[in-house]
């Protein structure tokens, strides 16, 4: 199977489980940025937790080999601004408004249009910004297991303590 039906498959398949999160529902949006519903919160924990765990047996099987991507603080900053600001304008990130517009709420597809011209945008601008703020306190390839020195196992259950620690907490206050 070639990488594009795959991703095609896993796009559907994280989309349904968008669904059936009800993370794609307007008032969750909302509800997660005035810090009321958490929904989104645990939903994103838990895909962290699960891909980090995949990542990792997959890459100690053998089957992957891992490159993480050199840490820029000014293009995180840059990035993360734009799209909290796009989140907070449209209550959609890319990945909702596109489930959004799959579940038929058509003022989503403003969210999508933002982000595709956003990115035509970006890649017309990339050669400037290339030698500006995107090199702004390179990092290097870090991780966190690598700023702390221990195996990648070492690290992953005690996230995953954590998070249940936060979902349980979160689920006592009724978030």
């Amino acid at each position: 199977m070639n990488e594009q039906w795959l991703g095609l498959i896993t796009g559907i398949g994280f989309g349904v489980l968008l669904q059936q999160g009800r993370v794609l529902r307007f008032e969750k949006q909302v509800g997660a940025m005035l810090l009321k519903d958490m929904t989104i919160l645990k939903f994103m924990l838990s895909a962290i937790l699960v891909g980090m765990f995949g990542i990792h047996l997959l890459a100690h099987l053998g089957m992957i080999r891992l490159s993480p991507k050199a840490t820029i603080v000014g293009a995180v900053v840059a990035g993360g601004l734009l799209f909290g600001a796009g989140w907070a304008i449209m209550g959609y990130c890319p990945g909702t408004s596109v489930g959004a517009l799959a579940e038929g709420r058509w003022h989503a597809i403003w969210a999508i249009a933002g982000m595709l011209a956003g990115a035509a945008l970006y890649a017309e601008a990339y050669p400037y910004l290339a030698t500006g703020f995107l090199k702004w306190a390179d990092l290097g390839k870090i991780t966190l297991p690598g700023v702390l020195g221990v195996n990648p196992w070492a690290v992953i259950p005690v996230l995953g303590v954590a998070f249940i620690l936060i979902f349980v907490f979160f689920e006592k206050k009724g978030l």
